[in-house]
């Protein structure tokens, strides 16, 4: 069950408006949720006046009131569907889902929106606060940040300089940013999620786009499978 109140402005409609359509019910979409970082997420339903997208796989994430306004994207191929929304509910019981309503008509957008995508990789975070490098697991990466799993409590906090090493498709990246959220990991698990933001060099983002396009057609085919 959904709660919260519905918006007036018909999110399907303004899609059609635009001449775009939903994609299919599974597909990951994005929210924007705050500079730099998007929180992934997938769509649910779609009908009436609202949308369902899944609650952001971040269960100890920022914490989002009813009437937050922000964007949500889609990647199809060579494109950007951009969506501006409103949360009208959030539902009171697992699995979490957030209902959504337009507030204006969905576009294409040029810009590189940040798609986070993979998981899996090691990656190993280094600062000058601490001694000796920490090991632990890519949850997802994008050309502005990553997430990354570690099994013990870090000595990071928010705002600290920290430097990552991440091994995508064989190639290791290195990486300077800063830490944007240090979080427990949810659902009773060991470790922490850690969100690092930071300003890739061209040919980094090269090969972010590479390993997280090829995470996209992936996705796309188990879509397209589960379909069939």
């Amino acid at each position: 069950m959904i709660n919260g109140t519905a918006g007036s402005v018909s999110a399907f409609d303004a899609a059609r408006a635009a001449a775009v359509e939903f994609p299919r019910i599974g597909t990951p979409m994005f929210l924007v949720l705050g500079e730099g970082v998007n929180f992934r997420s997938r769509l649910e339903s779609v009908g009436g006046d609202a949308f369902e997208v899944t609650a952001p796989l971040e269960t100890t994430g920022p914490v989002i009131e009813l009437g937050h306004q922000f964007d949500v994207f889609w990647a199809p191929p060579r494109t950007r569907i951009v969506l501006p929304c409103r949360l009208t509910g959030i539902s009171d019981g697992a699995p979490f889902r957030w209902s959504l309503v337009a507030r204006a008509n969905a576009r294409q957008s040029n810009r590189r929106e940040f798609v986070r995508g993979g998981g899996g990789a090691a990656v190993r975070l280094d600062a000058d606060s601490f001694d000796r490098p920490l090991e632990g697991a890519l949850l997802d990466i994008s050309e502005g940040g990553l997430r990354c799993w570690v099994d013990e409590p870090t000595p990071l906090a928010e705002g600290d300089p920290t430097r990552a090493t991440v091994w995508l498709g064989g190639s290791a990246v290195e990486l300077t940013g800063t830490i944007h959220t240090v979080r427990d990991a949810p659902h009773g698990e060991p470790g922490q999620h850690l969100i690092l933001t930071f300003d890739a060099k061209e040919s980094v983002a090269q090969m972010i786009r590479r390993y997280v396009l090829a995470w996209e057609v992936s996705e796309r085919r188990l879509n397209q499978e589960a379909g069939s």
